[in-house]
């Protein structure tokens, strides 16, 4: 990501007037002295003053020492702190070295005459790089208060010019993959308040979502104390809409900054500032409606900061976007009553944004289904009505399950086992009387569902599965082969003729899988259930025995495969040479040359045949597959080569885990035959049907992704010829258009422009770590409205010695060292380490074959997550609130899957 750093010399001189300045300008004076003006050019109340343009500060630095520093840092990686510490000191010393040329030295006294003499003067950094609409980067350069005389304002500015080169302003432009030269410094200069009180205003709830309440922070004298956390400021929450305060707090203002009266700022004790409120209703109502006119002239909810003077008169001295708000979904409710939206993302365990194709792939299937359910479907490409997205993330409307007796009985269940907080998000939701209930009998569910049972064929194949359950599972694998069919592509066809082929594929074949195949592991859990209670309730432990080690997982037979590839690999001399000599890219390099010695090449292979359509968050047909890059398999098997202890081999573990499970379905049957010979003989057939059918839970999701798989590649042969006729840049472009998109490039139309827009908002978006679990129309989190409200999650820490709580997924207890992993491209898990995640999928699991735990932000205990680890028999707690940032890599834990509970041993290893 680049931003420009070198100004338009039509913008005029090195200094302009404050009301000058808008968006237009950024490259010349910075996102801070743009909003400025903007706010200036509003009309809304912004103290006098001027801008030293980039020009002022490229002129007065320019230097080769200087432009070596640049090439110096834009080769340092990110995490080189120290070498990025002694390039910013370098760069910091040429800058405050160099000298104010003199026609700039002219300009600055000039204005700052024009602001009145011994004029005290806030001198403010306004970088290229700051106060943008998708990164605030506030506080990363330096702000100098109470400045008084001309010289004072120009060291203050030469000090603003090297805070560009600050360690920590160097550090997170790294981060953010900004280059060194694409950044320049604007310097604000403007009047000081005398300010009575001051502080911020956020024009929506930062914390709850809420973009219809107002929240002021306040203290008495600068903003400085509040921005920079040096006093517990007073805290206030207006409705916007009816000015009502919902919310005073009066917070231990014991220090305020104050300026001295020859120039400078200090802290000063102020034993009883915290007895009274710092604003009246007055003056909170004056700052909402300030706030208001400032976001509606943005466009976007705004961070402003702010001061009353002594004189009671209200100033704005800074706004920016509240760029931490999650979007809102992109179909507002048609009325005043909000819509409640839960992200079917998070449920698929995907945390990453989809890109355009993938977002418009989804699309196309939820048509499908809501079309096979007869709902209208206007438009598929649209999706149907519940469908929605936000943050680049898949969203549906389930205000109607809230209004459903019958929704409210069977959705939040299903939760239960696949994301736990999301189902106690939604049970809190029940007692909010906008979505109280409005349908109290199931006939109109059933209306939907029964068509597609019928056309499925679901009670035949539940019939089929409880009488000749091998015929069953041969019914399914012809499912799969009847979609392979219906994936092939005519020879010679068109590029408008493969899009209408993906549209097919999409919006007719692949939804019918899932109700083909899904009854069958669906009668095996609830067979499960039911032996249960003919052994006499046994407990839920127990019965999750039973489902360990399970046969006919296409997942677990795919990670088998691998580590079996790995065991040959290990036991040629030649192979195994190539892992330890090689950098991975180099490996796949090789195998795309057909360069490998024979055992990994052709066993790579034969592998990537059989799964090279997976990949990680393989729902987004944009992304990768295995076969189309395969680093990330090379590094799994990189890992596995590491495992040394025989005893630990996953498929040694794997078959002591059928054993087991056959050995309690054993000890089930038995306590069962203990009541009467046919309650055992009942529930030995029962468990053998669990065995059999419970591991076909992946495979309607495996022929899903093999679709997608199919899907992609169609996509690509369409992307490299429009690449061919110039209407994008390169062939996976395509990933960043849409169907509609494509179709018009075929006709013509050039989408460069709308692929590198596309490109730099799904960048900004994979930087999002915080997704909602639920979210409703108006913007509103629910989830940290309960918890601000007092409420408490399914899970947490329990406040001893640091224990987090999640949801026992897998039993065991495993101490070891913990490996934090966000994502698994590429990632290195050392043998018996935890893995650390926020969620995974399919394309995660060959790394639970030499895990020793499992730690996940999402799921419940049938999540993919959760099922997988129970196979492998390794402890696991899923469900843990912020896992990934409240564990580090290096910590050894415990990990109690039975409790549900990580507890910390040491902090993380040097």
């Amino acid at each position: 990501m680049e931003h420009p750093g070198t100004p338009d010399p039509a913008e005029g001189g090195p200094v302009l007037a404050l009301e000058r300045l808008g968006p237009d300008m950024l490259a010349t004076v910075g996102g801070k002295a743009a909003n400025l003006g903007e706010l200036a050019r509003a009309g809304l109340p912004v103290p006098a003053g001027f801008c030293l343009t980039t020009t002022a500060y490229l002129d007065a630095t320019a230097s080769p020492a200087l432009a070596d520093v640049h090439r110096a840092l834009a080769a340092t990686a990110p995490d080189d702190l120290a070498g990025l510490a002694a390039l910013a000191a370098k760069a910091r010393a040429l800058v405050l070295d160099a000298d104010v040329p003199a026609d700039i030295d002219a300009a600055v006294r000039a204005a700052y005459a024009a602001l009145g003499t011994d004029t005290a003067v806030a001198v403010r950094s306004s970088a290229t790089a700051e106060d943008l609409p998708f990164a605030s980067f506030a506080g990363q350069q330096d702000t100098f208060l109470n400045v008084v005389g001309a010289d004072a304002v120009l060291a203050a500015v030469r000090r603003c010019w090297a805070s560009l080169w600050t360690d920590r302003a160097v550090t997170y432009r790294a981060v953010q993959g900004i280059e060194p030269s694409a950044v320049s410094l604007a310097v604000v200069v403007q009047r000081m308040v005398d300010a009575a009180v001051a502080g911020v205003l956020f024009t929506a709830n930062p914390v709850t979502g809420r973009r219809h309440e107002a929240v002021i922070d306040a203290s008495p004298g600068l903003g400085e104390a509040v921005v920079s956390g040096a006093v517990n400021p007073d805290h206030f929450v207006l409705d916007g809409t009816t000015g009502r305060i919902l919310e005073r707090r009066i917070g231990d203002k014991g220090i305020i900054i104050r300026p001295l009266p020859g120039g400078g700022t200090e802290r000063v004790a102020q034993p009883d500032a915290g007895l009274a409120p710092s604003l009246d209703d007055a003056q909170l109502a004056a700052l909402e409606l300030l706030g208001r006119r400032a976001e509606v002239h943005f466009g976007s909810p705004q961070d402003l900061e702010w001061a009353i003077g002594r004189d009671g008169a209200v100033w704005l001295t800074q706004s920016r976007p509240i760029t931490t708000l999650y979007p809102m979904p992109d179909r507002p409710p048609s009325g005043p009553t909000p819509r409640v939206y839960l992200c079917f993302s998070l449920a698929q365990g995907l945390t990453r944004p989809l890109t355009p194709m993938g977002l418009a792939g989804i699309r196309l299937i939820a048509s499908s289904v809501a079309g096979a359910a007869h709902f209208p479907v206007p438009v598929p490409r649209d999706g149907p009505a519940p469908y929605a997205e936000a943050g680049q993330r898949i969203f549906f409307d389930l205000t109607p399950v809230l209004r459903s007796q019958t929704g409210r009985a069977i959705v939040p269940r299903v939760f239960d086992v696949m994301e736990a907080r999301s189902a106690t998000v939604l049970r809190n939701l029940f007692a909010d009387p906008r979505f109280s209930v409005t349908t109290t009998r199931p006939w109109r569910l059933l209306r939907h569902v029964a068509p597609v049972a019928a056309r499925a064929k679901v009670p035949e194949t539940l019939i089929r599965g409880l009488i000749r359950p091998e015929a069953a599972l041969r019914r399914a694998d012809r499912v799969g082969e009847q979609l392979r069919a219906a994936l092939a592509v005519p020879a010679g066809a068109t590029a408008t003729e493969r899009l209408d082929h993906v549209e097919r594929i999409l919006g007719q074949h692949v939804f019918a899988v899932v109700p083909a195949i899904l009854p069958l592991p669906a009668l095996g859990f609830a067979l499960l259930a039911v032996a249960g209670k003919l052994a006499g309730k046994p407990g839920n432990g127990a019965l999750q025995e039973v489902l360990r080690g399970l046969p006919n997982n296409v997942t677990t037979e795919m990670d088998l495969d691998l580590w079996s590839l790995a065991t040959a690999i290990r036991n040629d001399p030649a192979s195994a040479a190539v892992f330890g000599e090689s950098a991975l890219p180099e490996i796949a390099r090789r195998y795309r040359a057909a360069d490998l010695p024979g055992v990994v090449q052709s066993g790579l292979r034969d592998f990537l045949g059989r799964y090279g359509h997976r990949a990680v968050a393989e729902i987004d047909v944009g992304m990768p597959r295995w076969s189309d890059d395969p680093t990330h398999i090379l590094g799994v098997l990189a890992n596995y080569l590491r495992m040394d202890d025989p005893a630990l081999a996953p498929d040694r573990q794997f078959g002591k885990a059928a054993r087991e499970a056959e050995a309690q379905v054993a000890r089930l049957v038995a306590a069962a035959g203990q009541r009467s010979r046919l309650r055992g003989a009942l529930a030995r057939a029962a468990l053998r049907r669990t065995r059999m059918f419970a591991g076909l839970r992946e495979l309607p999701k495996y022929h899903l992704v093999e679709a997608l798989g199919a899907v992609r590649q169609q996509l690509a042969a369409v992307g490299a010829e429009l690449a061919a006729a110039g209407a994008i840049d390169a062939a996976d472009d395509i990933f960043f258009l849409d169907l509609a998109d494509a179709h018009r490039g075929l006709g013509g139309a050039a989408l460069q422009g709308l692929v590198a827009r596309r490109r730099e908002a799904y960048a900004a978006e994979l930087g999002r770590r915080h997704i909602p679990r639920v979210l409703l129309s108006d913007g509103t989190e629910p989830e940290a409205v309960q918890t601000t409200a007092g409420g408490r999650g399914p899970a947490g820490s329990d406040g001893g010695a640091g224990r987090l709580s999640g949801t026992p997924a897998s039993a065991g207890t495993i101490t070891a060292r913990a490996r934090v992993i966000l994502d698994p491209q590429g990632a290195h898990l050392e043998p018996g380490e935890i893995l650390v995640a926020p969620s995974t999928d399919p394309g995660w699991t060959p790394l639970f074959l030499t895990a020793g735990g499992l730690v996940m932000e999402m799921g419940g205990p049938n999540s993919h997550g959760a099922v997988v680890a129970r196979e492998y028999g390794i402890p696991a707690v899923v469900g843990v609130p912020d896992a990934t940032s409240r564990i580090a890599t290096g910590h050894s834990i415990t990990v109690d899957g039975a409790a549900g509970t990580v507890t910390p041993s040491t902090p993380p290893a040097p």
